[in-house]
């Protein structure tokens, strides 16, 4: 697989945060930090799964030592290191593990986007999997703290995983393609 270049993932990502995750309102709490430019986003040079463990420590050392002013949350990008979703799920397993190696449980939360995101008992095409569906395999490391406060607003949290699916049905593949969200299984 051919690498692309850092600013068309940077651009690709981009477009999905505003047209996906913003414009749909996958999450109804990213608008307001992407606006602030609080979110970091980080396209791995990664060539080996170690290499990504070593950015991924750095990434959450830089998370951690800044404040949420300035970086509220992290995507780390990687656009060719898991073409497989299979494999980018046994890679967060790991990731995990570099959370509780940094003591950062409950203070970090990590997850993960990828273009063939597939919820365990679900078919590929189930559009429900595309709240998850990214241009390229990526970890987002949030502040739990942020999480918590985001939450505490919410009358019934679960909603928003429910309306989200139930969005995304209505819209439908073709309505996912009109956004000029083309990615595997659309």
């Amino acid at each position: 697989m051919a690498r692309p270049s850092d600013a068309e993932v940077l651009d690709r990502t981009r477009v999905w945060l505003e047209k996906a995750v913003i414009g749909l309102n996958l999450c109804p709490f990213a608008k307001a930090v992407y606006a602030r430019d609080r979110v970091r986003l980080v396209v791995s040079q990664a060539r080996h799964i170690d290499d990504l463990l070593e950015e991924l420590d750095g990434e959450l050392d830089l998370l951690v030592a800044t404040p949420a002013e300035q970086i509220d949350t992290t995507l780390i990008i990687h656009p060719t290191l898991f073409p497989d979703f299979l494999d980018f799920n046994d890679f967060l397993e790991i990731a995990e593990g570099v959370l509780d190696e940094h003591e950062l449980e409950g203070v970090i939360q990590l997850a993960s986007f990828h273009p063939q995101y597939q919820f365990e008992g679900t078919e590929p095409e189930d559009m429900g999997n595309y709240t998850n569906r990214a241009p390229y395999a990526t970890l987002h490391l949030l502040r739990e703290e942020a999480v918590e406060r985001a939450v505490a607003t919410l009358a019934d949290p679960d909603a928003i995983y429910r309306d989200n699916i139930r969005a995304l049905e209505q819209l439908g593949p073709e309505g996912w393609k009109k956004l000029g969200l083309e990615y595997p299984g659309a």
